[in-house]
């Protein structure tokens, strides 16, 4: 595939020069006060017997920010054209709502795939943050629509190394959820080479199947019934797991996928030497430097002595999810989508437990001591406004108003 011109006038990755006409419609729809007074205030803010310690990084990274612009930018520009998005821009309910309302028609897969013949040569489609696989990129550029592509810059990097390995002859052996949007469209870049080959790996539960087949300790009818689903059509383990380069969904958890690195690094020596393990494996940081400063911030905060911590986010947000993981491990940790979960008259939160399908809801959820400290974070695709209601409703359920807290 041949990557379009600067000049074509069909294809937009640097928005349409309106941040300034959106600016202020975005800053309506996703500001918040309370979060501003706890960056004010060194990210702490204490009200009654009630004290809220923000994570120092949160919420919005620049890719998420970017990418909601530019669709908010791509409505202003074409305000007469139907728009549509493929799949969710980021995985924010109230954001995808939002769009909705203003007439962005999101187009929604059907088991892991997209319908394109509902697209339309004089239709604007924008590719959301996660970006697309190759074949549905070029699917929208054989249609001749206007194509917004708000792929983030550190997915980017992650595909061009993908891209490499494939070159190179390696297996990408990818850390991610490969149901997941981007990881489906990191997986699809070794198809720019003949013959080349991916593998998903969830965790290091599942990265440990590759380091004992590596070793011989796992055969490959074994391996497959494990990790099958994750595989390349045609994966064959005896001959594409010889060469391997370890690559990661931007969006996990950063710790993790090092030391996924590492373990198939150490099994690959271990079955063939230093040498073996020098021209045959490959392993470079692709995590995404957003995701990385927030779980650091997490950690940081996690260091101080918090009774409750409260992570806000989409259920389906795998930045989300592992930022909640962390915190899990830790201190009692609910994973909230938004303040709503919060029931400030019972006394009650709805949240997501680790590694569970569905909301559970829970009373007097707060401990009855007194003081109380709450930690609080939020997912990269969380704006500031649902992290300051959250915030709002934290003090509420000890009977605290905003205005008490300053707000």
């Amino acid at each position: 595939m041949t990557p379009p011109s600067p000049l074509d006038a069909t294809y937009f990755r640097k928005g349409f020069g309106l941040k300034t006409e959106v600016q202020g419609t975005l800053q309506a729809d996703y500001s918040g006060h309370l979060v501003d007074l706890l960056r004010e205030r060194d990210y702490v803010l204490t009200a009654g017997d009630v004290t809220v310690r923000l994570a120092r990084e949160f919420g919005f990274c620049y890719g998420v920010e970017r990418a909601v612009e530019y669709a908010y930018q791509a409505r202003s520009k074409f305000p007469d054209r139907r728009i549509i998005l493929v799949g969710e821009i980021i995985h924010n309910p109230h954001i995808n709502t939002k769009l909705r309302a203003m007439g962005v028609n999101i187009l929604e897969p059907a088991n892991g795939s997209f319908d394109y013949s509902v697209v339309k040569p004089e239709d604007v489609v924008i590719i959301p943050a996660f970006g697309v696989t190759i074949h549905d990129f070029q699917m929208l550029r054989e249609i001749g629509c206007v194509v917004v592509d708000t792929t983030c810059g550190s997915v980017l990097n992650v595909w061009k190394r993908v891209e490499s390995y494939a070159r190179e002859g390696y297996t990408a052996l990818i850390h991610g959820k490969h149901y997941h949007e981007e990881t489906r469209a990191t997986a699809s870049q070794v198809h720019r080479y003949p013959n080349s080959h991916y593998l998903v790996v969830r965790d290091m539960a599942e990265a440990r199947f590759v380091c004992d087949f590596i070793e011989g300790k796992l055969d490959s009818a074994a391996l497959m019934g494990q990790l099958g689903r994750g595989a390349s059509p045609g994966f064959d383990p005896p001959t594409h797991l010889r060469r391997i380069g370890v690559a990661n969904q931007t969006t996990m958890l950063a710790s993790e996928s090092l030391a996924i690195a590492a373990e198939v690094g150490k099994a690959i020596e271990r079955a063939s030497g230093s040498e073996g393990r020098a021209s045959n494996f490959r392993s470079f940081d692709t995590i995404c430097s957003a995701t990385q400063e927030r779980q650091d911030a997490v950690q940081a905060l996690l260091a101080e002595s918090l009774d409750v911590m409260v992570v806000v986010g989409g259920y389906n947000s795998s930045n989300t999810l592992s930022l909640a993981a962390m915190c899990a491990e830790r201190v009692t940790t609910f994973h909230v989508e938004d303040a709503t979960c919060i029931d400030v008259e019972r006394g009650t939160i709805r949240h997501k437990p680790i590694g569970k399908a569905g909301e559970i809801e829970e009373l007097h959820w707060l401990p009855d001591r007194s003081p109380v400290v709450v930690g609080i974070t939020a997912g990269a695709s969380t704006p500031n406004n649902k992290i300051g209601e959250s915030v709002a409703r934290i003090f509420a359920t000890r009977g605290v108003t905003v205005w008490e807290a300053g707000g």
